[in-house]
């Protein structure tokens, strides 16, 4: 038979088991601190933000043409973009899935990259962009050696 333990059963007060749950807390602590170390050195390098844009069938060129115009308008607008490179898709392979427009931006680190992502100029494009857009497609990575 199982039997269930109440708090006046227990070998150590309530009190002292609250006690005893500080250094689990501690540890759960440290160890969120520790994979916030690990993602921050993983991401301190060059951070590669690549973006592919799928557009609406009603967008016209004119619109397409601005939005790519004011993309490429980020890199003198925004300090922390070291390059940005952008095309449209040429692949043979038919696997674009729509996606048809791709920039890649290159930060220096993580920090340069979330700091682009808040910035007054390129919230203004993401304005300029929504009505456009059908959908996106963005990855960030940091470059192999």
């Amino acid at each position: 038979m199982v039997e269930v333990y109440r708090w006046s059963r227990l070998p150590i007060s309530p009190d002292r088991f609250r006690l005893a749950a500080l250094p689990m807390k501690s540890l759960i602590a440290l160890f969120a601190f520790a994979i916030m170390t690990v993602s921050s050195i993983a991401a301190d390098g060059p951070i590669r933000h690549v973006v592919h844009f799928k557009f609406k069938a009603d967008a016209s060129k004119d619109q397409i043409a601005k939005i790519v115009e004011e993309f490429a308008a980020l890199k003198a607008k925004i300090p922390v973009v070291e390059s940005l490179e952008w095309g449209t898709n040429v692949s043979p392979e038919g696997l674009d899935k729509g996606f048809n427009y791709v920039w890649i931006v290159t930060f220096k680190n993580a920090a340069d990259r979330d700091t682009y992502l808040v910035h007054p100029a390129h919230k203004a494009f993401v304005e300029l962009l929504k009505p456009s857009l059908d959908e996106a497609l963005v990855v960030d990575f940091v470059p192999e050696k």
